[in-house]
């Protein structure tokens, strides 16, 4: 399925930071792409992928960093398709040593 944005809501009791690893379509090792603004407790934050330079056709998985704690990696992959209008909205929720992350819907 095609995205062209990731947001994550963070209902923890922590802070959250929403990153992204790409793969190239044609295969290979999968690059970090970060957005370190903080997602505080009751907040949600939306990125568009073409903001943090990810390739168009890359594959893409959200990897929510969670502060002081342990980090999650969504098990779902995307396809960046750049215009295409379709946001995978992710929550997080629990303790920072204690977390869920998980695919909401894609819309």
């Amino acid at each position: 399925m095609n995205i062209e944005k990731i947001s994550l809501k963070n209902g923890g009791g922590f802070v959250a930071k929403l990153h992204v690893i790409a793969a190239p379509a044609t295969g290979g090792e999968g690059k970090t792409y970060p957005d370190n603004n903080d997602i505080p407790l009751g907040q949600e934050r939306t990125v568009d992928l073409g903001a943090l330079n990810v390739p168009d056709g890359s594959k893409v998985k959200l990897k929510a960093i969670v502060v002081w704690g342990n980090d999650h990696e969504a098990q779902q992959a995307f396809t960046y398709q750049k215009g295409c209008g379709k946001t995978a909205h992710y929550s997080i929720s629990g303790t920072t040593l204690s977390n869920d992350l998980g695919l909401v819907n894609v819309n």
